[in-house]
């Protein structure tokens, strides 16, 4: 079985489907593994570090497309990518079906098997495979440093001989992966950190890391879906929620935002009004940009100054961190391949739950559990 690694072409993309270290593991289980050339550059990874491990490098994109069994991208494949691959080869990557139907039924009719790894599910067997997780982790972590570099003061406490500086405020919105790691990050440097979150059940785990969980007095049930992603509120949930944010937004020096609801626009938690309550040099990080921003002034993809407040909408913030982000997202891949796959050759079955969630297209045919799911 070979399987290909393509240049990522989207713009300021800098990550990789399979770094070194994972191309070593999959050579040892009789799978070749092509290359193209430079396809690890921007992560810091020559092609000479891909030869050590076994992997063959390709100069010529159709060539290494037309050999491939299989294509392991990081995000959304190029059309030409999808043209260039034979019937029946497998395509594994982030394809995010829920917002790109589009996509889903140009890979149904190119034949292609193909699994997207924000399709598979949470549960205890898949941890090695979510991808989402893992890149969240370096979303939430950098989101924090950025933060620290915006705002005019110290994170820490100091006491100094010129007085004690007291610490940096921190508000959190969203406990997940993302945020998780936000929060941790942002005790480290010292911190006093609060969170917000819809979900109840993360109560516990914000707290465990020294946070405060601000909460909803308006009693929310359980504030999630089978799958662990956060629920839409009520009209009037949401309007409490706004309220509860908008006072704690107030009193912050900075907001790192990771609400997201899949296949749907971001929760907007940020109004304008909070925005100029706030004090300037405040800054606000969002990580749900992409997905058009909690904050209502958010900008994706620039960086803006509103009443003496920095709002950052950097988009892709996993591919700023490109080395341990794709070592990540490689071992994600590596996992789900080992699934797929028995002594070097394709093996889908889909009697397996993992397997059954996270392929979309077979056969020619759309498959997709959560495009079902999402129809109904």
């Amino acid at each position: 079985m070979k399987i290909a690694v393509p240049t990522e072409r989207r713009e300021h993309e800098r990550r990789v489907a399979l770094t070194p270290d994972a191309v070593t593991r999959l050579t040892g289980q009789d799978i070749e593994v092509l290359v193209h050339a430079g396809a690890g550059a921007g992560a810091s990874l020559p092609d000479a570090a891909y030869l050590d491990a076994g992997a063959r490098i390709v100069v010529d994109e159709a060539e290494l497309l037309a050999q491939a069994d299989a294509l392991v991208t990081v995000g959304r494949p190029e059309d030409d990518w999808i043209e260039g691959l034979r019937r029946g080869a497998v395509l594994v990557g982030l394809f995010q079906p829920l917002s790109s139907r589009d996509l889903v039924d140009r890979l149904a009719g190119a034949g292609l098997t193909a699994f997207s790894l924000d399709a598979i599910p949470r549960i205890t067997r898949s941890q090695s495979m979510d991808a989402l997780s893992s890149q969240a982790t370096v979303s939430g972590y950098k989101a924090v440093l950025i933060a620290a570099g915006h705002i005019p003061r110290f994170f820490p406490m100091l006491m100094t001989a010129a007085g004690t500086i007291p610490p940096a405020k921190v508000l959190v919105l969203g406990a997940g992966v993302a945020g998780l790691q936000a929060i941790a990050t942002a005790r480290r440097l010292g911190a006093v950190v609060s969170a917000f979150d819809t979900r109840p059940v993360v109560k516990e785990q914000v707290q465990s890391l020294g946070a405060t969980f601000v909460e909803l007095e308006l009693e929310v049930e359980e504030g999630q879906d089978a799958r662990g992603y956060a629920t839409e509120l009520s009209e009037a949930q949401h309007a409490q929620e706004q309220a509860l944010v908008q006072r704690s937004v107030t009193e912050s020096d900075a907001v790192i935002t990771t609400a997201l609801i899949p296949g749907r626009p971001a929760p907007e938690l940020i109004t304008a009004s909070a925005v100029e309550g706030m004090r300037p040099g405040s800054v606000i990080v969002d990580l749900a940009a992409e997905a058009g921003g909690n904050c209502q002034l958010t900008s994706p993809g620039e960086v803006i100054v509103h009443n003496g407040v920095t709002i950052v909408g950097t988009l892709n913030l996993p591919s700023t961190m490109p080395l341990h982000a794709s070592q990540m997202f490689a071992r994600n891949i590596t996992s789900l391949l080992d699934l797929i796959t028995a002594d070097g050759e394709p093996a889908i079955d889909f009697e397996d739950e993992i397997v059954a969630d996270a392929c979309i297209t077979h056969d020619g045919k759309v498959v997709s559990r959560l495009l079902q799911g999402a129809a109904a």
